[in-house]
């Protein structure tokens, strides 16, 4: 079903029912609403990362930060590559979501080296959700140790989980699960009711604790 044209406001109050839009194909001007029949979705107590990636993110390959550079990572994520051909980010989408990032709801998180941005992540946080969107990587686990860090802030926060709208293979390695739609509107109506905080600053102390779980 097509959507008549979006404002922020209605973005966010779709995202607290459940739908969120995306469009058919990168050159697609139009959106459409998307409410899946299974959700997938990754509660922070139960993030997992795996053993390999646990060595990767303590020797601190990467520099990580939050919120520094969104356009470039939602552009990043909107790129067609040899392993995505394809890309559900229209010019719409880059509009309204860099809207919400400037109301404090849109975020990212960014991987650099030597001052390159070579992956990274975004999403929106409502209440006790953070409904991640895309990531990208152009090194070798960029993206992953974004959704570390990603997981920690959540965590030190107070978020209930990371709504990953599908679940995937790599998802799954990293505690993700899939619930009905009826189930996860009822995860979902609980975790707004929660007052989370996406600024709070983490500690070593609990990346390590993520790490351990």
């Amino acid at each position: 079903m097509e959507m008549p044209e979006l404002t922020t406001d209605m973005l966010l109050r779709a995202y607290s029912i459940g739908v969120f839009p995306m469009a058919e194909d990168r050159d697609d001007p139009e959106l459409v609403w998307v409410d899946p029949r299974m959700r997938g979705i990754i509660p922070i107590r139960r993030f997992h990362v795996p053993k390999r990636l646990r060595r990767t993110v303590r020797n601190g390959v990467f520099e990580v930060t939050f919120n520094k550079d969104f356009t470039s990572v939602i552009e990043g994520c909107a790129e067609e590559t040899n392993d995505r051909a394809r890309t559900w980010i229209n010019d719409r989408i880059v509009d309204l979501y860099t809207s919400l990032h400037f109301k404090g709801h849109g975020h990212s998180v960014e991987c650099w080296r030597n001052g390159e941005l070579v992956g990274g992540l975004y999403g929106i946080s409502l209440r006790g959700v953070f409904f991640g969107e895309s990531m990208f990587s152009r090194e070798t686990d960029a993206s992953k140790i974004a959704l570390v860090h990603l997981a920690t802030r959540l965590s030190v926060g107070g978020f209930a989980f990371i709504d990953t709208q599908f679940i995937t293979k790599h998802l799954s390695r990293f505690g993700a699960i899939e619930v009905p739609r009826n189930e996860y509107r009822g995860i979902l109506a609980a975790a707004l009711k929660i007052d989370s905080d996406f600024d709070v600053a983490f500690r070593d102390e609990d990346l390590e604790a993520i790490l351990r779980q």
